[in-house]
């Protein structure tokens, strides 16, 4: 437990049995009246963000989070299977859990799981990401009106949009943050 005064910015809490990370604090003291703190928080699984006003010296739950490395093994219907690298544990995740992440999972792939008390809570996946590309449409010559790009098909099933020159079979590097081609491996 910690006092809302200790809270800072990128700390996790738990409030009312749900996980929330700190995205903005501000103290306020005014002229007359008690001090108060004011908070954005970050719904760690429902992705919402809310404002919440605590007392200086209330007390939150502080979430403990541990990171463990982690092997993408495959996908089964909605779940996807990794092993923790420590105990060697099959870990299941729902795909709802993940969201668009799963668009750049590729088997044995290393990633970082984030767990609150034994329980995955989400996955973090390496910034670029190389997949081959499954389905590629041939780019026309002299089609540049707009820009010179093609939408293609990954592995993954992902519809990604590449320049002219990329065909199928060959392997592109995305950037996982904005979702976009970052050049051919």
């Amino acid at each position: 437990m910690v006092n809302a005064n200790d809270l800072r910015v990128g700390m996790t809490i738990e409030l009312e049995g749900e996980l929330w990370t700190l995205e903005g604090f501000q103290h306020v003291k005014r002229g007359r009246g008690g001090a108060f703190v004011r908070v954005t928080l970050k719904n760690l699984h429902g992705q919402q963000n809310i404002r919440k006003v605590f007392s200086p010296e209330q007390k939150i739950k502080d979430a403990f989070i541990t990171e463990r490395k982690a092997q993408y093994l495959y996908r089964e219907k909605e779940d996807f299977h990794f092993m923790d690298l420590e105990t060697f544990e099959d870990k299941i995740i729902p795909g709802t859990n993940l969201g668009e992440k799963t668009n750049f999972l590729k088997e044995n792939m290393e990633v970082t799981m984030q767990l609150y008390e034994d329980e995955v809570i989400a996955i973090e996946i390496p910034i670029f990401v190389e997949l081959k590309v499954k389905k590629a449409p041939p780019g026309a010559r002299g089609d540049t009106v707009g820009s010179a790009s093609k939408s293609v098909i990954l592995e993954s099933g992902y519809d990604l949009s590449v320049p002219l020159f990329i065909k199928e079979g060959d392997i592109v590097r995305i950037d996982t943050r904005s979702k976009e081609y970052a050049g051919k491996a």
